[in-house]
């Protein structure tokens, strides 16, 4: 566990990956000695999207994505009383289940912690230029922007 003390910064982990992404590691980002409550927020890819069948998609990111998300982190951590806090995202090729999106934020208590996640992970979907490019099951596709998701 890192105590703010030993390291400062509330944002621990900020980053968009061409790779899988770790429970594991963004949990771990998150860890303070002082937080009595931690929230994670895994976005899959589901199967359907406005009743249609999903076979895969794929998210691509504008260069500025991770100085937006970064934006958006301090704002969270000026709003609420954040220990720690961390956001991954996934662009390429996604499958059915693989995960898009993870979150955490770590507070001294839970409704702190589930109140600035919920906020982080809504102000990413709707702030960072992130577009997911979705292939249905019947061939169609779809863009969708970032404010959009």
């Amino acid at each position: 566990m890192v105590t703010m003390s030993e390291n400062h910064d509330p944002i621990r982990l900020l980053a968009i990956r061409d790779t899988p992404l770790s429970l594991d590691e963004v949990y771990a980002a998150v860890g303070d000695d002082a937080a009595g409550g931690t929230t994670l927020f895994v976005g899959t890819v589901r199967d359907h999207d406005g009743g249609k069948s999903v076979a895969a998609l794929e998210y691509s990111a504008h260069p500025s994505a991770e100085r937006e998300m970064r934006r958006i982190a301090e704002k969270i951590c000026a709003d609420f009383p954040v220990r720690a806090l961390a956001a991954v995202h996934r662009v390429g090729r996604l499958e059915i289940t693989d995960r898009a999106v993870i979150v955490a934020v770590s507070c001294a208590h839970r409704g702190e912690a589930f109140a600035a996640a919920r906020r982080l992970i809504d102000d990413l979907k709707h702030e960072v230029p992130i577009w997911k490019h979705q292939v249905f099951a019947d061939g169609e596709e779809e863009w969708v922007g970032a404010g959009e998701c």
